[in-house]
């Protein structure tokens, strides 16, 4: 194994109910059909910006014009509903433990999250530290920008890394970008395509396990 790529809501920290939270609160003011929507989107696209999300909320559903005055009062808004709650998150069961496994087997680790870049490192030098990630990317690249960057600047072969993630976004990414993928998530009702390899806890043995990531048809 050459690296490990993670998430981070939901693959380090228990974090995704905080921001599933703040977005349907963002939106109970118009109602609670378009509150409903707005939640069912943001869990059916996990790992998507929320730039794109609240681009998508009012266009989509409210049908009324994104300005850029409106996108940072949004995101200003969502960033004071959920910061507190994210510092004191809990980890996801495993993942400090197979941190550390990673670091003691000098395996590098890098996060390729869809959290904004500057907001992902003030979270992950507050709860992680230094010197735990490689490195640590956000938006506005998408995942697959970052992964593919990532290998290539550090000379790394595809088929010997693993993209750990806790959504469909993490799924398409590694298989776009030719990755093996573990997913992490409840036993019975996560989203990943049959005969994927999904975990409930982190561990190093799992890591070791991951899903071959097919070509696309």
């Amino acid at each position: 194994m050459q690296a490990v790529f993670f998430d981070f809501d939901g693959v380090i920290l228990d974090s995704v109910s905080v921001k599933t939270e703040a977005f349907g609160d963002l939106y109970a003011e118009y109602g609670p059909d378009v509150r409903r929507a707005v939640v069912e989107y943001h869990l059916a696209h996990g790992g998507v910006s929320r730039f794109e999300k609240f681009r998508h909320f009012h266009e989509n559903i409210l049908g009324s014009p994104m300005t850029e005055e409106l996108m940072h009062d949004l995101c200003s808004a969502f960033n004071r509903l959920t910061m507190t709650k994210i510092m004191a998150a809990d980890f996801i069961p495993g993942a400090r433990k197979t941190l550390g496994e990673l670091n003691l087997r000098s395996i590098p680790a890098f996060v390729a999250s869809g959290t904004p870049q500057a907001e992902l490192e003030q979270v992950v030098s507050a709860r992680i530290g230094s010197g735990v990630f490689a490195e640590v990317h956000g938006s506005p690249r998408t995942k697959p920008e970052i992964v593919r960057d990532v290998l290539a600047r550090h000379k790394l072969n595809p088929g010997e890394c693993v993209f750990v993630g806790d959504a469909m976004t993490d799924f398409n990414a590694a298989r776009e970008c030719r990755v093996p993928f573990l997913g992490v998530g409840p036993d019975s009702s996560h989203a990943f395509p049959p005969g994927t390899a999904v975990v409930s806890s982190l561990n190093w043995e799992s890591l070791n396990h991951p899903t071959p990531i097919q070509e696309k048809a």
